[in-house]
């Protein structure tokens, strides 16, 4: 039988889960339909057009608009992938499913936290030098992302006590 303190950890995880489920699969969602909006937000990022435009790093640069289009439906297919996952696991969750959930969960919030950190804080923050950027710069809400699947993936996977 689960404890007082299982079922509040148990509920708090489901919670974090379908919150984190509810807000990519908006941002996927979004991305889908308005798909022009983010686009340019990928493209500027990549071609680094906005930036301190240093000879010594605008090699980076990605300018070939097929190139950044490819990028930017891999960013939405992630986020998409990532979406139904979690909303695998809040069923889960929903259902009782314990063990499953915390699986389901625990992938699809390391998803997010791939996209988040090493996609858009690494990769766009700082290869691309998003950073310099006052009009391209997606790292606040990146972090704020990182640090809500972050939490969620630590409740997901804090040990139950057992009732002794």
């Amino acid at each position: 039988m689960a404890t007082p303190t299982s079922r509040a950890l148990r509920l708090s995880a489901a919670l974090l889960t379908a919150t984190v489920a509810l807000y990519i699969s908006l941002v996927a969602l979004g991305n889908i339909t308005d798909f022009g909006t983010n686009q340019q937000f990928v493209q500027h990022v990549l071609a680094m057009d906005t930036t301190f435009k240093d000879d010594d790093l605008m090699w980076r640069a990605i300018t070939s608009k097929g190139l950044q289009d490819a990028a930017y439906v891999g960013i939405i297919a992630w986020e998409t992938v990532a979406a139904l996952v979690l909303i695998a696991g809040t069923w889960f969750w929903a259902r009782r499913e314990h063990d499953r959930a915390r699986q389901l969960s625990t992938y699809g919030l390391l998803m997010i936290m791939l996209l988040f950190g090493a996609g858009f804080i690494a990769i766009g923050g700082e290869w691309f030098s998003m950073w310099q950027s006052k009009t391209w710069n997606g790292l606040d809400a990146a972090t704020r992302v990182l640090v809500l699947a972050g939490i969620g993936l630590v409740v997901v996977q804090l040990p139950e006590r057992s009732a002794d």
